[in-house]
């Protein structure tokens, strides 16, 4: 089943024959969001309908923040996210100051009802939508008996005694307890994407990397961290080094920058899609007086790593 992605609140239905939709920002798409797109997929199957979902883009509430908020996952990762989950219409809205003046009564009726032809709806217990968050699952139970949809709100899903959140996951993120942060999402956090041409002074200091421009997404976690690097579509097993930040050292940037430098790779990388595993956290960013010190920190970065993924800290660069 092929994902079908839209973005606009107008136009055709996107399921003549019914959907079943989820609604959500699902930034991460950790076990809560799992478990309704579980349900979202299992009901569309048992009624021959199409399993659909609503997000968000850019999320809500970096849209109202006025400091950077940070993210779990991109828009592509986001769909292929959703892809695999399942999911074969993927209705991702422009977030901006037109959405939000919109009534919770006509996001359902232009939205849930006109675009998706929706026959069940499935939320968060918590969800709330439309103009000044008016909407919430009372009014879509209320407005289900009218148009001829059932509203459902999935539980939270609880682990060690607290409910699973983006929210929570970006703190542990933060925290660098990226084990906890594995149990909330169901898997490693890995931040992904195409790597570009850089400066080269990696090469010259002897660690060439991987260059990953974030551009306008905020990331969680920023530091000197010991890596597992996927290539392509491989696995994240290639034991590595990586920064994220805004190089203090040399030629600040204005965007944070994800930087990773595989162990003993001799390959070329440039054009090709990576996925970076973040697996300890090593030290802050920090500025150092010339780049002979930053070498000498980054040789020691690297037994650091090395040792942290359980490999042998003696192979470093002379």
């Amino acid at each position: 089943m092929t994902l079908r992605l839209h973005r606009d609140v107008d136009g055709p239905s996107l399921a003549p024959e019914g959907s079943v939709v989820a609604i959500g920002a699902f930034d991460g798409l950790h076990l809560g969001h799992q478990a309704i797109l579980a349900e979202v997929r299992r009901r569309a199957a048992e009624r021959g309908l199409a399993p659909a979902v609503i997000t968000f883009e850019p999320l809500p509430r970096a849209f109202f923040s006025a400091e950077p908020v940070p993210r779990l996952s991109g828009v592509r990762e986001k769909a292929e996210g959703m892809s695999a989950a399942g999911i074969r219409e993927l209705l991702s809205l422009r977030f901006d100051t037109s959405l939000t003046q919109m009534s919770a009564e006509n996001f359902v009726r232009q939205v849930i009802v006109a675009r998706l032809a929706a026959r069940e709806v499935w939320v968060g217990e918590d969800f709330r939508f439309g103009h000044r968050r008016a909407g919430d699952f009372a009014l879509l139970q209320r407005m289900g008996v009218e148009y001829g949809f059932t509203a459902h709100a999935v539980s939270a899903v609880i682990v060690d005694g607290e409910r699973v959140s983006s929210s929570r996951v970006r703190t542990l993120l933060a925290e660098s307890r990226f084990a906890d942060a594995t149990t909330l999402l169901g898997r490693p956090f890995v931040i992904d994407g195409h790597v570009e041409h850089g400066q080269q002074l990696g090469r010259t200091l002897g660690y060439p990397t991987a260059n990953v421009h974030l551009r306008e997404r905020v990331s969680p976690v920023r530091g000197i961290f010991a890596v597992r690097i996927g290539i392509g579509d491989g696995p994240c097993s290639w034991p590595g080094v990586a920064s994220l930040g805004v190089r203090p050292t040399v030629n600040e940037v204005s965007e944070p920058l994800l930087e990773a430098h595989l162990f003993d790779f001799s390959g070329d990388l440039y054009g090709q899609r990576i996925g970076v595993e973040f697996v300890r956290k090593l030290r802050d960013e920090e500025k150092f007086a010339d780049l002979d010190a930053l070498t000498t920190q980054m040789r020691q970065d690297e037994i650091d790593a090395r040792q942290a993924l359980g490999m042998n800290p003696i192979l470093v660069n002379a």
